[in-house]
């Protein structure tokens, strides 16, 4: 089974620097049918105003992966760690039993595009830790490269959970085909242009949530970009 979650039928929070889409109930819009999948639990797209973004706060018991599309993003925590995430990078941010951050454009002159994706960790109470690595766009094309994982295999970033999390880039016409394991869920989130998966059209923002399948075939029918979440 598959079922479309449109991107215009997403939450909108708008706050002049900022333009965010909640896939799931998150802060103030809160949708009784859209409160995650399986550990998924958040998948917001933010744009982000040049020199804005979001002061320090915190979090806890949560893997927080954060995607770059477009622009980059400046990253600081109370671990004492801070990078900037760019297209390509898969930053990974272990809450655990406490962590306190701050994201803000790195631009003053450009907005920045990303996917903040929460996933609900393996037990509770997790050392707070971080991972960031770089997938370039020639391993991500024409195919599905794994990026996160509970064991980190491939280069992989670690996600205190079991799920593989795949990210693609593919031609207008290019099909990829990924193999469900028993008892497994997938979500889709096609991050740009549109697709079919087992013949069914997504666009731009759209995920899908996919179940009792043995196999998907993705094809792109524009020049396409997704991440794959295969969980447990």
């Amino acid at each position: 089974m598959l079922t479309v979650r449109h991107a215009a039928d997403r939450g909108v929070a708008r706050f002049g620097w900022l333009d965010s889409r909640h896939s799931f109930s998150f802060g103030d819009y809160y949708d009784p049918d859209h409160m995650g999948f399986g550990p998924l639990r958040v998948i917001n797209e933010d744009r982000v105003s040049p020199r804005a973004g979001f002061p320090t706060h915190g979090h806890r018991d949560m893997e927080i992966v954060t995607y770059v599309i477009d622009g980059a993003l400046e990253h600081k925590d109370s671990t004492g760690t801070g990078s900037v995430i760019r297209p390509g990078d898969v930053q990974r941010m272990s809450a655990g039993s406490g962590i306190r951050h701050s994201e803000y454009n790195a631009s003053a002159e450009d907005p920045v595009h990303f996917l903040q994706i929460w996933i609900v960790p393996e037990r509770e109470g997790l050392t707070p830790g971080y991972e960031q690595k770089n997938f370039p766009a020639d391993a991500r094309r024409g195919g599905l490269r794994l990026i996160g994982s509970r064991d980190g295999r491939d280069g992989s970033v670690t996600i205190h959970r079991d799920v593989d999390l795949h990210a693609a880039t593919l031609a207008e016409g290019e099909t990829v085909r990924h193999d469900v394991r028993p008892d497994r869920k997938l979500w889709l989130q096609v991050v740009r242009g549109s697709v079919a998966v087992n013949g069914t059209g997504a666009d731009a923002g759209d995920g899908l949530a996919i179940e009792g399948v043995e196999r998907i075939d993705i094809t792109a029918k524009t020049e396409a970009e997704v991440l794959l979440f295969d969980m447990s």
